[in-house]
């Protein structure tokens, strides 16, 4: 596989975000190993985490995966070898929320979870409106100058509050987000196109699209009359019922068949061809799972190709 190394602010990733959702849902932590394994020996460095996943499993407390990543890490001793996302805000049943002390104390969990003394790039998970972005900022700042963090981020936020977010960092010479994560596929683009995708483009924020399958919709194994044992099934299957969802899945057996791969792969790599995204996150839980997800890294579309995509997703 050829170099495809992009750049988010100072750190370096390769261009598919490895999600860690599933680790300690659908994925118990021997699996998670041999996804973790298999991903980092085909080149992939850059791991996608969050605080609270899976709070979401009955009998989980949030951190789970999290933990799982930090066993990980101590057992290869690899930690500086990967880019290591995760994300503060969120919570079940009530969101931690982000002023100054909760994001200090989700900081520290984090750490404690993952076995290591910095995380690479750190999200707000969902915005906080109740807090001014002036103690946002200057926490993460904190947290920058501390060494605790490398680079800063935001995900789940609106278009305004984020340009309020890079004036405030740029007006007092902070951390400044280098990175967004939206929700953003091909059968859920008003999620990020429009007033959201100008900010990014307008401040050279690299773009880390998640539910970039559409909870597996676009891997194509859904389809009219098939039953899917899936956890995700129900929010994917939905997409079979709209008129959207059928061009999109027409579409993308017509260019998987040109290029002999796979749906999630075109899918894939129709996001990496839009401006500002630079690794759309994308999880597995088995190992077999991996090679279509990794594959879209060297599959350059043509303009037609992407042209009919974007038609049919319109």
């Amino acid at each position: 596989m050829a170099d495809h190394t992009q750049k988010i602010g100072n750190l370096s990733v390769f261009p598919l975000s490895l999600g860690g959702n599933v680790f300690g849902w659908t994925a118990n932590e021997a699996e998670s190993f041999r996804v973790l394994d298999a991903y980092v020996a085909a080149g992939g460095n850059f791991i996608d985490t969050a605080d609270v996943y899976s709070v979401w499993v009955p009998g989980n407390e949030g951190g789970e995966s999290e933990t799982i990543l930090g066993n990980w890490f101590t057992s290869r001793g690899n930690r500086s070898d990967v880019v290591l996302a995760t994300k503060v805000g969120a919570g079940s049943p009530e969101p931690r929320g982000l002023t100054s002390s909760a994001i200090k104390a989700g900081v520290e969990e984090s750490l404690q979870r993952l076995q290591t003394d910095y995380i690479d790039l750190y999200y707000t998970h969902y915005d906080d409106p109740s807090v001014p972005v002036e103690e946002i900022i200057t926490t993460l700042d904190e947290l920058v100058r501390e060494g605790k963090v490398r680079e800063i981020a935001a995900s789940n936020v609106g278009a305004d509050r984020l340009e309020a977010q890079l004036a405030f960092s740029t007006r007092e010479r902070l951390a400044r987000y280098v990175a967004l994560q939206p929700h953003y596929n091909l059968v859920s683009r008003d999620t990020f196109e429009g007033e959201l995708a100008d900010v990014a483009a307008r401040h050279h924020l690299a773009t880390i699209p998640y539910y970039s399958l559409a909870s597996g919709f676009l891997t194509g194994k859904y389809r009219p009359g098939t039953a899917v044992d899936s956890p995700r099934s129900s929010g994917a299957a939905q997409h079979l019922e709209t008129e959207r969802g059928q061009k999109v899945l027409a579409a993308l057996d017509d260019v998987a068949a040109n290029h002999r791969t796979e749906p999630a792969t075109v899918a894939l790599a129709w996001l990496l061809a839009q401006p500002t995204v630079v690794a759309p996150l994308a999880s597995a839980s088995s190992v077999d799972q991996l090679p279509a997800l990794l594959a879209s890294v060297d599959l350059e579309l043509t303009k037609p190709e992407l042209d009919l995509l974007t038609s049919a997703s319109d």
